[in-house]
C-alpha cells in the first residue's frame, strides 16, 4: 500500500548526521539543543512512518489497539517535528522560544487543539479510523497538514518581522529555504499519499540547517578542540543573566612579536597544543580560543580560578613540544565574575581591554576585573552600538569647523568632521568612536558618508559667497588601504557634479607607514584631480624628507606643537614653517584658542588658522547661518 523506498535512505542519512554531530564537541546553546531534538524527532517520525505504514498494510496481524497507538504516536511526533522546525527559526533570530511559548496564545492554542484531536481520534475518528477493512483517513485528516502550514507561516512571519535584525545574509536565506522545502514536501505528500516522501523533504531541510548553522566545525578553532570566538559570543549570549559563572582568561605575552620570532606555522602548532591541553585538562569547563593568543575558560561560579591559575603557570614553565614544534611561552591572566556582567559585548570588550594590560605582566599574577574596567567596557559597547546604528542607517552627521586666512582673518575653508549621537541624542566624542570604527571596519562606510554629505553641502550651498575655496575631508589610514578608493571617491563626486578641486583630502602621518601603498594611492587619487593635506604633523613620524615624495599642498601643524610653542617660544617651529614655505607647502596651525596664539602663529608665517578661537565644529545648518554672508575672525 505504501512505498518505503524514499524513507529508509532518509533515515540512514539522518542517523549519520546524528553520529557525526555527537562525535565532535558541541557548544551547549539553545540552537544546538533544538537541532539535536530535531534529529531525534526526525528519526522517530521516519521509523514510526515506516512501522505504522507497515502495520496498517498488514492490519490483520495486529490488535486494533496497537494500530491506534502506532498511528497516534506517529501523528504526535509529526507535530512535534514541525514545532521544532519553528523553534529553530526562533533560535536563529535569538528569540527565547520558552518565553515565546508561554506568552503566545496564537501558537499554543492551535498546538494544544491538534494534540487533543490526535489523542481523541480513537473515539472521534477525526484523523483516521481502523475497521475490519483496515486503516482509513478521517474527515479531519488534512488538519495535521494545516497545523504544519500554520507553523511554517509563523516562521515566514518571524523572518519578515526580524529581517532587519543584523544577521548574516546566509542565515536569512537558510530560514527561507528550509521552510519552503518543508512546505513543498507537505504538498507533495498530499499529492502522492502512497509514497513516504515527506521524510525526504525533511531530510533536505535538516541538511540545509546543518550546512548553514549546525556544522560543529563552525564553532571549533581549526587547530584544536577549543571552541572559537563565534562560539564564545553565542555561549555568553546564552548564559548571561541566566546563571552565575566565572571566566579565567589568559594571553600569550607579546603574541605578535613571538609569532614573528617563531614563525606563523610553528605558532599555529603551539596554539593547537595549548588548546588541546586545556580541553583535556579542564573537561568540566568550556575552553575557547579568542584569537591573537587569547584563551578563555568558562565555568560555573564555583570554578576554582586560583587552582587553574597555578596549573597553567606551572605548565607554562615547560616548553610546548610536538614533533616539529618547541615553544617557550609566557602568559598573563585575568578573571571575570558574572556578578557585574551586563551583556556579552561588555564581557568581550572587558576581555580585550584587560588582556591587553596583562599581556605586559611578567610576574604571571591574576588581574581581577574591577568596576572601572566594567564601566569602560560598558561605555565601549554603547559607543559601538551607536556607531553601528549611525553608519547602517546613514545617520552619520557632518560638522564643519572654519579655517581662517591668517593675514586677513577671513573664512577661507573648512574641515568636515564626523559626528554620531548616542541613544539620548548626545554627541559621542570622536576619540571614542573613530578607533572602534577603524577596528571593526565601519570606518569605510563612515568615511564615505562624510565625503558624500560634504559633496552634497557644496552642491546645495554657494561656498564662494561664504568666502570658502575648499573643504577638507579626512581619510582614515584604514580607508587608505582600499585599492578602489580613487574610484569610489570619484563616483560620489560625479553624483553631485562638483569639481575635485573643492575637496581637499586630509591624511594623517599614520597613513604614511607603508610608503608603497601611500605613493600608489596618492598617485591614483591625485590623477582624479584631488589635492592632499597632511594632517597632525608633529604627532607621528615627522620625517620632512619623506614629504618631498608626496604632492601635499598644505601641512597642518598638530595642536600639541602649536601649544608647546605658544607656551615656550623657540626657533624650531619658525624654522620648520619657513622650511615648509620654501618647499612649496602652505601651513595651517590647529588648536588656536585665543588671540595671542593667532598672532604668534601668524608671526612665524602660518598661512591658515583653525581652532576654537574662531569656532567649534558646527552642524552644517548652523555653519551656513553663521558664515552664509561671508565671515572674518573674532
Amino acid at each position: 500500500m505504501w512505498n518505503y523506498s524514499f524513507a529508509v535512505p532518509s533515515l540512514l542519512v539522518v542517523l549519520l548526521y546524528a553520529v557525526y554531530y555527537f562525535f565532535l564537541p558541541r557548544i551547549p546553546i539553545k540552537m544546538n539543543r533544538t537541532f539535536l531534538r530535531l534529529l531525534v524527532l526526525q528519526c522517530a517520525v521516519t521509523v514510526l512512518d515506516i512501522v505504522a505504514s507497515c502495520a496498517d498494510t498488514n492490519y490483520t496481524h495486529f490488535h486494533i489497539a496497537i494500530l491506534y497507538i502506532l498511528n497516534i504516536t506517529y501523528f504526535v511526533v509529526f507535530v512535534l517535528r514541525s514545532l521544532h522546525f519553528y523553534f529553530f527559526t526562533l533560535n536563529v533570530f535569538k528569540i527565547d522560544y520558552t518565553e515565546f511559548r508561554k506568552k503566545s496564545l496564537i501558537v499554543r492554542i492551535p498546538i494544544f487543539l491538534t494534540f487533543a484531536i490526535i489523542l481523541t481520534t480513537p473515539f472521534t475518528h477525526a484523523l483516521f479510523y481502523i475497521d475490519e477493512s483496515g486503516y482509513h483517513n478521517g474527515y479531519f485528516y488534512n488538519f495535521i497538514y494545516l497545523i504544519m502550514w500554520f507553523l511554517i507561516l509563523g516562521s515566514y512571519v518571524v523572518l519578515f518581522v526580524f529581517k532587519d535584525v543584523p544577521k548574516r545574509r546566509r542565515d536569512i536565506r537558510g530560514v527561507f529555504f528550509y521552510n519552503t522545502v518543508l512546505l513543498a514536501g507537505s504538498i507533495v505528500r498530499l499529492m502522492y499519499p502512497d509514497y513516504l516522501l515527506m521524510d525526504t523533504f525533511c531530510l533536505i531541510a535538516i541538511t540545509t540547517i546543518y550546512l548553514t548553522y549546525e556544522n560543529p566545525d563552525f564553532y571549533l578553532e581549526s587547530r584544536s578542540y577549543a571552541f572559537n570566538s563565534r562560539a564564545l559570543r553565542e555561549y555568553l549570549d546564552e548564559i548571561n543573566g541566566k546563571k552565575k559563572y566565572k571566566i579565567m582568561a589568559f594571553i600569550i605575552h607579546n603574541y605578535g612579536e613571538v609569532r614573528e620570532i617563531y614563525g606563523g606555522r610553528q605558532m599555529d602548532s603551539g596554539i593547537s597544543l595549548i588548546g588541546t591541553y586545556l580541553y583535556r585538562t579542564f573537561r568540566r569547563y568550556k575552553v575557547f580560543y579568542f584569537r591573537s593568543g587569547r584563551f578563555v575558560i568558562v565555568g560555573d561560579d564555583k570554578m576554582d580560578v586560583e587552582k587553574i591559575h597555578k596549573i597553567l603557570v606551572k605548565r607554562f614553565m615547560s616548553p610546548w613540544k610536538s614533533s616539529d614544534t618547541e615553544l617557550y611561552l609566557e602568559a598573563g591572566y585575568a578573571v571575570i565574575s558574572s556578578d557585574n556582567m551586563r551583556s556579552s559585548d561588555t564581557i568581550l570588550n572587558m576581555l580585550i581591554t584587560t588582556l591587553e594590560v596583562v599581556e605586559k605582566n611578567e610576574d604571571g599574577s591574576i588581574n581581577y576585573i574591577d568596576t572601572k574596567i566594567v564601566e569602560a567596557a560598558t561605555k565601549g559597547t554603547e559607543v559601538k552600538k551607536s556607531l553601528e546604528y549611525a553608519v547602517d542607517n546613514n545617520k552619520v552627521e557632518v560638522f564643519l569647523q572654519p579655517v581662517m586666512d591668517a593675514l586677513t582673518g577671513k573664512l577661507v575653508g573648512a574641515e568636515a568632521l564626523a559626528r554620531i549621537r548616542d541613544n539620548d541624542g548626545k554627541l559621542v566624542p570622536p576619540g571614542l568612536f573613530i578607533p572602534i570604527a577603524e577596528k571593526n571596519g565601519k570606518i569605510n562606510q563612515l568615511g564615505e558618508q562624510v565625503f558624500a554629505k560634504t559633496c552634497r553641502f557644496v552642491k546645495e550651498n554657494d561656498i564662494k559667497k561664504m568666502g570658502m575655496k575648499w573643504i577638507n575631508v579626512n581619510l582614515s589610514p584604514v580607508q587608505f588601504m582600499r585599492t578602489d578608493l580613487d574610484q569610489r571617491l570619484l563616483t560620489i563626486l560625479k553624483k553631485y557634479d562638483i569639481p575635485p578641486e573643492v575637496i581637499h583630502l586630509e591624511v594623517t602621518e599614520d597613513a604614511m607607514g607603508e610608503e608603497g601603498i601611500m605613493e600608489k594611492q596618492i598617485g591614483n587619487i591625485k590623477d582624479k584631480g584631488f589635492s592632499f593635506v597632511l594632517d597632525d604633523f608633529g604627532k607621528g613620524y615627522s620625517n620632512i624628507s619623506r614629504l618631498k615624495k608626496y604632492p601635499f599642498i598644505n601641512i597642518k601643524l598638530d595642536l600639541s606643537i602649536v601649544w608647546d610653542y605658544c607656551k615656550e617660544p623657540d626657533v624650531i617651529l619658525p624654522n620648520l614653517v619657513d622650511t615648509f614655505e620654501r618647499m612649496g607647502f602652505s601651513v595651517t596651525a590647529e588648536g588656536i584658542e585665543d588671540e595671542k596664539m593667532a598672532e604668534a602663529m601668524t608671526d612665524i608665517g602660518c598661512d591658515y588658522l583653525q581652532g576654537y578661537y574662531y569656532s567649534m565644529p558646527l552642524p552644517m545648518d548652523e555653519f551656513v547661518a553663521k558664515y552664509g554672508d561671508g565671515a572674518s575672525a573674532g
